[in-house]
């Protein structure tokens, strides 16, 4: 405590403790406010554009978990597991080796952008035309395959994504299927579906429309 002279009031520092409790207390009332934004987002539908604000403007950042929007709708992605990260590990690293970096950029959990559906997925790895992208997300139309890894979100993933890709006319679609070690190949995007769906099992190679140097070896993708 400090005196002062002639007078004046004396000014008292807030011990320690209730500093903090201040600071804490105000972050609380921060992260009730981020919560509310949340549930507000997911209860009413959102833009691209008005998702893409929010980003900007951090009201995801004390989420721990990843998110994506999807037709409207902020989803919570679950936390993976080892064995889904070693497969996104995997096919990032075949998909290096096996196109043509002057012509095919991989991108691993990147935002990509479908405004006229309201939705920015992040799929787990999809090739993209080699460009820089600094002033928007890939399109649909800059995209040569994407690639889902599924274990819990299979249904999802088969149904509501592959939907969503369809209508987005993305060229080629793969849902890797941990549980049943498959590949779930989607193709010929035309009238909101895919015209040419198809299950490549273990033991089978599978090589995407786009040529690559080396098809996929499934049996080593779901081997031990």
């Amino acid at each position: 405590m400090s005196e002062t002279s002639g007078g004046l009031s004396s000014k008292i520092s807030p011990p320690r403790w209730e500093a903090a409790t201040m600071k804490s207390e105000r972050s609380n009332e921060q992260n009730q406010w981020q919560d509310k934004k949340i549930r507000m987002s997911q209860s009413l539908r959102l833009t691209a554009d008005e998702y893409g604000e929010m980003v900007q403007k951090g009201a995801f950042d004390h989420l721990h978990g990843k998110i994506e929007l999807i037709r409207g709708e902020i989803r919570c992605m679950n936390p993976a597991g080892p064995i889904h990260d070693d497969f996104i590990l995997y096919l990032t690293n075949w998909s290096f080796t096996t196109t043509a970096q002057r012509s095919i950029q991989v991108a691993v959990q990147i935002g990509l952008g479908l405004p006229e559906f309201d939705s920015r997925p992040e799929p787990d790895v999809y090739w993209v035309r080699a460009a820089r992208y600094r002033e928007r997300h890939p399109s649909a139309a800059d995209v040569k395959l994407v690639i889902e890894i599924a274990d819990s979100s299979l249904k999802a993933d088969l149904i509501e994504k592959v939907d969503l890709y369809a209508k987005a006319m993305i060229v080629e679609c793969w849902v890797v299927d941990l549980q049943g070690q498959c590949v779930h190949v989607f193709r010929k995007p035309e009238n909101g579906r895919f015209n040419d769906r198809s299950v490549a099992k273990a033991g089978e190679s599978l090589s995407p429309l786009e040529p690559c140097n080396v098809p996929l070896d499934l049996a080593d993708l779901f081997g031990p």
